[in-house]
């Protein structure tokens, strides 16, 4: 299979969740040739707002985030060279579900939703806007959430659900015939972070945390409160949160050749992404194994042992 024959495409919730899980890969495959399309399913209406002169944009001040967060999306596509990106079911179709935090620290449903929450989304409906998109585009490989949307924020969860469904309706050449002529994709994938990635990635927080820690009780200043992070207990021998064993990586692409688009497609987020968010610390870091997007296998043809391309197994 050539590279102009290889065609991927990506679910994902909000703007900016893109560049910051898949952007390595996004860049990768695009400036091999691939036909790369992006569906995100949402504006991302209810994002925080980390630029003080912006913050009349919130949902509860002017509910004006949606055009930025698509100006936005916009430039971060052109930084990673990916000119296929829609909406899935046009702009504002869904609407962001914003989400709480539970006990743990990670993200759940909010109780409060917008009419057309993304979330509160008839399954069905939302797949049917989905299967038109894999019938015309024709992916070997889609990419999208677990089960778990990566860390439990419900418009993950139901991309997630969305993706799984479209797929399988898409492929049914007795289904819904006049949304396009059947198309089965080849390999379902699941975006994931491996336990030995997860595990550099929180001691690198805890020092950091420490460092903080000790500066401000120098300066007499209150002691920064903890993250699910910087609480994680190393030697307890768990599998560190939002990540999966080692052994369960079927694929990985080595991100550091296209460290410069990734990165430029994260600052091009700036509503959403501050200029000290922790995803800047390995800016200049060497090549090495935390440069790697990993991939579970969710379905489909297998991967062969030590997977560094997508398509692997396709030819």
């Amino acid at each position: 299979m050539s590279s102009v024959d290889r065609r991927l495409m990506l679910v994902h919730a909000h703007p900016d969740d893109e560049s910051s899980g898949t952007g390595g890969t996004m860049a990768k495959y695009a400036a091999e040739g691939a036909a790369v399309t992006l569906v995100t399913c949402t504006l991302g209406e209810m994002g925080q707002v980390v630029v003080p002169e912006l913050e009349h944009l919130r949902h509860d001040r002017d509910d004006a985030l949606a055009p930025v967060r698509l100006q936005e999306l916009t430039a971060a596509m052109d930084a990673l060279g990916v000119t296929d990106f829609v909406r899935l079911g046009g702009d504002g179709t869904y609407a962001d579900s914003g989400m709480a935090t539970d006990e743990r620290g990670l993200a759940t449903a909010s109780n409060e939703l917008r009419p057309n929450a993304f979330w509160s989304a008839d399954l069905l409906q939302a797949a049917n806007d989905l299967v038109p998109l894999i019938r015309d585009r024709r992916p070997q490989v889609l990419i999208t959430y677990d089960e778990f949307g990566h860390y439990g924020h419900p418009d993950h969860v139901q991309a997630h659900r969305v993706a799984t469904y479209a797929a399988a309706l898409a492929a049914t050449a007795s289904y819904r015939r006049d949304l396009g002529e059947p198309w089965q994709v080849d390999r379902v994938l699941w975006v994931a972070i491996s336990e030995g990635q997860m595990r550099e990635m929180i001691a690198g927080a805890q020092q950091e945390y420490r460092d903080r820690v000790a500066a401000a009780e120098a300066a007499g200043e209150p002691v920064p409160e903890e993250s699910f992070f910087t609480r994680f207990d190393l030697d307890s021998g768990e599998v560190p949160p939002m990540s999966c064993p080692d052994a369960d990586i079927a694929v990985q692409i080595d991100g550091y050749p296209y460290r410069k688009q990734r990165f430029a497609a994260l600052r091009a987020h700036r509503t959403q992404i501050a200029a000290d968010e922790f995803f800047f610390a390995y800016e200049d870091a060497p090549a090495g194994p935390m440069w790697n997007e990993c991939y579970r296998l969710a379905g489909g043809t297998p991967l062969p042992p030590g997977a560094t391309d997508l398509f692997a197994g396709l030819d």
